[in-house]
């Protein structure tokens, strides 16, 4: 089809869309023109993927005036505007604090910003128990901080910490609860929607609210969603004209829009770090882009029956290493058929299955056969976590001895039900004294035989908080206190014991003791540290 010949055809809707498109496209220079301007002071963000959803209007720049008491606008001062009896998005949350063993009141006296800095900081190589903590943090509902804004700093950064986790169901939740206030949490919960192939919502608030102006290429495909196929190619014409477009967005969009260019093989090459618009865009024009290299938000596409079994598995296992997938959900998928092929996960797939079955048949032979080649894969995808809450407990009440019973039995450490695990463990041998101390919580007589053990047992012993945390303490900044601690626990597996030290000594100080119990076997039963 000849593109030009839609301006020619549409002439009458094109002229009123032109002077609609040259508003937009003005607004949008502008608001390019203040962010670079902003850049260097723009907080500090976990997500450099976000698409372009919406272009903010913004008074063009005026000479300066010679004097202050000359004004430079006719337009009204930047008032902060808060909506009566709506929701403060950083008081938002998806699970009450008491829930969680938390005070609501856990922020305190500290800063929206310094919360958020701290949020935005945190690695993403923690342990399993201290990333489960962390992400509760993030959900939970809590009172704000003393400054909070409509802007809200603390809540776009724990939307964009769930984010980076592929936590999308829960950063979506949080939006849909805190609604889409502004244009920094549509621009997220559009990009959300997007993965979760719920845009169509998304695009319905993007048309039925006034306030929210959509950049080109959000509304080009947004009308061709809503099946409105013409005006979204008069759009693009138009933004075409008018030079708003880069080539390849041109290029990307036509495409999408005209089925013979992407048949013709007219399109441009894929980004190395697409936006989600971008992502749905190749997807839609039958160039679906591989999600192993993406940020792990972009794996959640491949747990849709539309991807391969394999492209699935390892979606699933990226998320499932960082607690963003239920180990239930990973044992379906595991489960789901038969591996394909040997070598590389298939033989992890058919290691897992075939332990599978030996448990499940409570044949002790056939586990013990199985149990070491299936943790061998298990360690090396990191995923050992999620397999020990699946298995510990039903390994610990099989008749397993020797190597293989040793290994149940750290297996089983791993998993929730470690205490009963501990507690229950028959006879147990000198070097494994000390991780049933652990597991109980009482190192009193324990006799550790490594560094990281010494390091630990003198955290337990601790009873008082650490000094470098005592004055986060002092000036009510709980919350800050454990999001120090946990970076502590982080960095100090690296090597930094007396880091490891205080982590545990504040961790169990401050009642987060199933947290401490879990970490400290973590860290010595892991391969990895962190």
């Amino acid at each position: 089809m000849n593109r030009s010949n839609w301006m020619l055809t549409k002439l009458g809707l094109g002229a009123a869309l032109l002077a609609l498109c040259a508003a937009t496209a003005q607004a949008q220079t502008h608001a390019q023109t203040r962010a670079t301007a902003q850049d260097a002071n723009a907080p500090l963000s976990a997500i450099d993927w976000l698409s372009d959803s919406l272009a903010t209007p913004v008074a063009l720049p005026l000479p300066a005036a010679p004097s202050a008491d000359i004004a430079t606008s006719a337009l009204p001062e930047d008032v902060s505007v808060t909506p009566l009896g709506g929701p403060r998005a950083d008081a938002v949350g998806l699970r009450p604090a008491a829930e969680l063993g938390l005070p609501a009141t856990l922020w305190g006296r500290s800063s929206s910003a310094d919360i958020a800095s701290r949020i935005t900081a945190m690695g993403g190589d923690m342990l399993p128990a201290t990333r489960e903590l962390f992400q509760q943090l993030l959900v939970a509902e809590l009172d704000p901080p003393f400054d909070s804004t409509p802007q809200a700093p603390l809540f776009l950064a724990r939307v964009d910490a769930l984010l980076a986790q592929g936590l999308l169901a829960q950063a979506d939740g949080l939006m849909q609860r805190a609604g889409p206030a502004t244009p920094e949490i549509f621009r997220r919960w559009f990009d959300t929607s997007l993965l979760n192939g719920t845009e169509d919502r998304a695009c319905a608030t993007l048309r039925d609210t006034p306030d929210l102006s959509p950049t080109f290429p959000a509304r080009i495909f947004c009308l061709a969603r809503s099946g409105d196929w013409d005006a979204a190619a008069l759009t693009l014409e138009t933004a075409k004209a008018l030079g708003i477009l880069s080539p390849r967005d041109d290029a990307l969009l036509a495409a999408f829009l005209h089925a013979e260019l992407a048949e013709e093989g007219e399109i441009p090459a894929p980004p190395t770090r697409p936006s989600p618009l971008e992502f749905r865009l190749y997807e839609a024009i039958g160039e679906p882009l591989p999600t192993t290299t993406l940020p792990l938000a972009f794996a959640r596409a491949d747990l849709r029956d539309t991807a391969g079994w394999k492209a699935q598995l390892e979606a699933a296992e990226r998320l499932a290493r960082v607690g963003a997938l239920a180990p239930d959900a990973l044992r379906a998928i595991y489960l789901d058929r038969l591996p394909a092929a040997s070598g590389g996960i298939w033989d992890r797939i058919d290691a897992f299955q075939k332990v599978d079955i030996a448990i499940r048949q409570r044949d002790a032979g056939a586990v013990a056969t199985q149990l070491p080649r299936v943790w061998a894969q298990m360690e090396a995808a990191e995923l050992e976590v999620p397999f020990a809450t699946l298995y510990g407990a039903r390994l610990a009440g099989l008749p397993l001895a020797g190597d293989t019973g040793a290994l149940a039995f750290h297996i089983g450490l791993l998993g929730p039900e470690y205490e009963t695990i501990a507690n229950n463990y028959p006879d147990p041998a000198p070097d494994a004294q000390f991780l049933i101390g652990i597991a109980r919580g009482n190192l009193q007589d324990a006799n550790p035989a490594t560094d990281y053990a010494r390091a630990i047992a003198e955290g337990f012993a601790a009873t008082a908080p650490p000094v470098r945390l005592q004055s986060l303490l002092s000036e009510d900044r709980l919350g800050e206190a454990i999001l120090r601690a946990m970076a502590l626990l982080t960095s100090g597996a690296q090597g930094d014991l007396d880091e490891i030290s205080d982590a545990f000594a504040f961790l169990r100080t401050a009642g987060l003791e199933d947290v401490a119990r879990r970490a400290a076997l973590q860290l010595l039963l892991l391969e990895r540290r962190g």
